[in-house]
């Protein structure tokens, strides 16, 4: 016999799978590469349109993403966003990696509702901006050393 609480979470799964798909949930509920990179290679936070913030933590050799995290204090699906897209960076060159887009990462997720595709959106604008962090002092490393500071 179930509990109030159990066909609770039995109705609300349904509902979840009605809108979601079983990527989206997994990710959600199961956020691969959360996290913070302490003296990260290229790292950023940008703040989306509805107001969620991701930040994106990459670790970098020979121009090569060997790890992706993210943090986010946004909704489920803003973090299965930022899990999808870390997952996808990580191996890539940084040229390739710079190349992901909204719709790359929709793609990998199986889709979202209308009303939750700027969460993708916010994923791949953070990592862009993660790799141009890593650009400026790639290019530029006596920047590094002001970075503590401000």
């Amino acid at each position: 016999m179930y509990s109030e609480a159990e066909k609770e979470s039995e109705k609300t799964s349904s509902d979840l799978r009605a809108v979601y798909t079983e990527i989206v949930i997994d990710h959600a509920q199961n956020p691969r590469n959360l996290g913070q990179i302490p003296d990260a290679d290229g790292s950023a936070s940008i703040t989306g349109s509805c107001g969620d913030t991701m930040e994106i933590y990459l670790r970098v050799r020979n121009d090569k993403i060997l790890n992706a995290v993210f943090f986010t204090d946004g909704c489920g699906t803003t973090a299965a966003a930022g899990s999808m897209v870390t997952e996808i960076a990580k191996g890539k060159s940084v040229s390739d990696a710079f190349k992901i887009t909204q719709h790359d990462i929709l793609d990998a997720l199986g889709g979202l509702p209308e009303e939750s595709q700027h969460c993708a959106l916010l994923a791949s604008d953070a990592l862009r901006a993660a790799i141009r962090d890593y650009f400026t002092y790639k290019n530029q490393p006596w920047k590094r050393a002001y970075r503590a500071h401000f």
